[in-house]
């Protein structure tokens, strides 16, 4: 038996053991990586310095950018370092650090995706009241229980992991520190403590969820009663990409957390969990810039902006 207090590094599963493969894996992840900086950075930045889009849709908008930055940060940056070096460690306080953030960020998405389809379920079945529902210190509290529920369902994971014995050597058979590969690595009579925590996160997502699927029945049901098929198309255009975001967001994490056991391997583990750690963040941007005319309109004044300084109104200057 091996105790936690002896290992001072994981070993984390390469994408290959081919030197050539493992460059070819580093420039992909390299562009998969600044394209997610980019376009995270882009509406980020558009939305902090366009007065126009200081709305509650675009400050929760912003803070989804805030959180896919870091959590493709937390992962990415490791294991391209990792393919360039050729080597697969990660100090045990390392491990635990991206273990935490990850789950702290990927909840927090989730918690604060929830609070986006209350915006669009107010907007839309509660016009008269929205600004009443969704003004100013009410976004900010609500953005603000998003990311510390995040915050605290990390630290219940993380240092519940943590403290455990481990008795099945330091090799995570995944290319970040993912907590069900860890525990996989602790002695098994801790059943009682992983059923607990299983428990805890499933019954938060699921609330979630239910949340997330009755604001949008009634989001259907009250576009269905508008009597224009150009009202209702224009309606329902603000809450496409918001519903295609967290369609891409549950089926990813749902694949990762259903897939039969007779085709699980660590190759199809470490594609999943790719789908849903990686993908989202870096699309997402594109997501809700294809059909959002008003913010690409934002996007390009903000880079048409940085040739004319002078034309640029940031948030930061009019405070």
């Amino acid at each position: 038996m091996s105790n936690s207090s002896s290992i001072t590094h994981f070993l984390l599963l390469a994408f290959t053991d081919t030197e050539e493969l493992q460059l070819l894996y580093f420039w992909l992840f390299l562009g998969i990586y600044l394209a997610a900086l980019l376009g995270n950075g882009l509406i980020t930045t558009t939305v902090a310095c366009d007065h126009h889009l200081h709305t509650p849709m675009y400050f929760f908008l912003l803070n989804l950018s805030l959180l896919d930055l870091g959590s493709i940060s937390t992962t990415v940056p490791k294991s391209m370092a990792n393919s360039l070096w050729d080597t697969t460690a990660i100090s045990y306080a390392g491990c635990a650090a991206q273990a935490f953030l990850f789950v702290f960020l990927i909840s927090a998405e989730f918690f604060l995706l929830t609070v986006m389809a209350y915006d669009r379920y107010v907007a839309i079945c509660k016009p008269l009241h929205y600004g009443t529902l969704l003004g100013s210190r009410a976004c900010v509290r609500m953005a603000a229980a998003a990311w510390g529920s995040g915050f605290l369902h990390a630290v219940l994971h993380t240092a519940n992991t943590f403290s455990l014995p481990l008795c099945h050597g330091n090799a995570v058979d995944q290319f970040f520190c993912e907590i069900p590969q860890i525990l996989k690595l602790f002695c098994s009579d801790i059943y009682l403590r992983k059923f607990g925590l299983l428990v805890v996160t499933v019954c938060l997502a699921f609330g979630c969820f239910l949340f997330i699927l009755f604001s949008y029945v009634q989001i259907f049901r009250a576009v269905l009663m508008i009597s224009s098929k150009k009202g209702q198309h224009k309606v329902f255009s603000t809450c496409l990409p918001h519903l295609a975001v967290v369609s891409l967001f549950v089926s990813t994490v749902m694949a990762a957390c259903l897939k039969p056991p007779s085709i699980s391997s660590p190759s199809m583990d470490m594609v999943v969990t790719f789908l849903y750690s990686v993908v989202p963040p870096a699309v997402n941007p594109l997501i809700y810039s294809m059909r959002n005319q008003e913010l690409k309109d934002a996007v390009w004044k903000l880079m048409t902006g940085m040739f004319f300084p002078e034309r640029i109104n940031c948030l930061f200057s009019s405070a």
